[in-house]
């Protein structure tokens, strides 16, 4: 399986509540996308609530290879949930390997 996993933190200039909305509006948007998009495996998105972390939100997600991940990733239902995660979220890392 290949795995892609993003982490987020959220951009300056919104509330803590803003942030706590705009969290599960990219978690709805990104969770959605399974059964939309059939390449994927499974796809989850933590929300951070500990200080102790240095990233506020999480997206696991999981295909069956690389090829997989990139029709995901050029998708244009992937394109519009990660419009909304670019609106609301900041300073991205990314890291993808196979398990």
């Amino acid at each position: 399986m290949f795995r892609h996993v993003v982490m987020w933190n959220y951009k300056e200039g919104f509330t803590a509540e803003e942030n706590k909305a705009n969290a599960l509006k990219v978690k709805d948007s990104l969770e959605g996308l399974k059964g939309v998009i059939p390449e994927i495996v499974d796809i989850k998105v933590y929300i951070n609530d500990f200080d102790s972390s240095t990233k506020d939100i999480m997206l696991d997600s999981v295909f069956a290879d690389e090829a997989a991940f990139l029709v995901y990733r050029d998708n244009d239902d992937h394109k519009k949930a990660g419009a909304i995660t670019k609106d609301v979220l900041d300073n991205r890392v990314a890291f993808d390997y196979y398990e």
